[in-house]
């Protein structure tokens, strides 16, 4: 269930509308993973990552540990990331790609099976959850690229220098590569574009007959417009 739809070239700085879309798309599916291999029901989760996160914390007998910094992205991703079609308007600070791969790196570590049990020689069983939360916990304390999922695919694009996503991967990187890197230096400004609709709110009638605009959405545009021409 893993996901290459973020490693876009990361040179495409500041953020755009698609690359929130991109990254939006690529938490929501290792959130979904982790719900499903913890048999917890996600059918109404849609594109909501923080419904997401917060399903996990409450249902799966344990809580992610995700850094301040990580779960604020999830926020703003979760706010901003699932209107692909410049229907609503964004902004960003520069430096989200980078709390990106810290994020992927946190919330991937519990994409695999933890809720399980062993049996021991005399015929008992060894619950295992303890132990991989102590495990995934302890990851924090080292390298973050010495962390590894048996079997995962962006360790098979590592490994193979010759993938084309390796490059988009490991570039700048902090989280995911070979070279035990500390630091990474880029630039940093700000960006923000409006919407059409926030601009033109008086086109959507119009636009509607094209295009799907959400609910929600087209309510809140024919509500700015109505009280724009009051």
């Amino acid at each position: 269930m893993e996901t290459t739809s973020w490693l876009a070239p990361r040179s495409d700085l500041p953020y755009t509308s698609n690359s929130f879309g991109s990254s939006q798309q690529a938490i929501e599916k290792y959130l979904k993973c982790i719900l499903l291999l913890n048999r917890i029901p996600a059918t109404n989760m849609y594109h909501y990552l923080c419904f997401g996160l917060n399903k996990v914390d409450r249902e799966s007998g344990f809580q992610l540990s995700v850094s301040p910094d990580s779960r604020k992205l999830i926020e703003h991703l979760s706010r901003y990331g699932s209107h692909r079609y410049f229907e609503t308007s964004y902004y960003s600070v520069g430096s989200e790609v980078f709390t990106l791969d810290r994020t992927i790196w946190e919330v991937r570590r519990y994409c695999t099976v933890l809720n399980y049990s062993l049996e021991k020689t005399d015929g008992q069983k060894k619950e295992m959850l303890g132990l991989e939360l102590r495990r995934i916990k302890q990851s924090e304390k080292c390298a973050p690229q010495k962390f590894q999922l048996l079997g995962g695919y962006l360790e098979k694009i590592i490994r193979d220098k010759k993938h084309p996503a390796r490059a988009a991967l490991i570039w700048e990187n902090l989280y995911f590569g070979k070279s035990l890197r500390r630091t990474v230096s880029h630039g940093r400004r700000f960006y923000a574009a409006n919407a059409p609709l926030y601009l033109h709110p008086e086109i959507l009638d119009e636009v509607q007959k094209y295009v799907l605009i959400p609910g929600k959405i087209a309510d809140a545009y024919r509500k700015k417009n109505e009280s724009h021409n009051t």
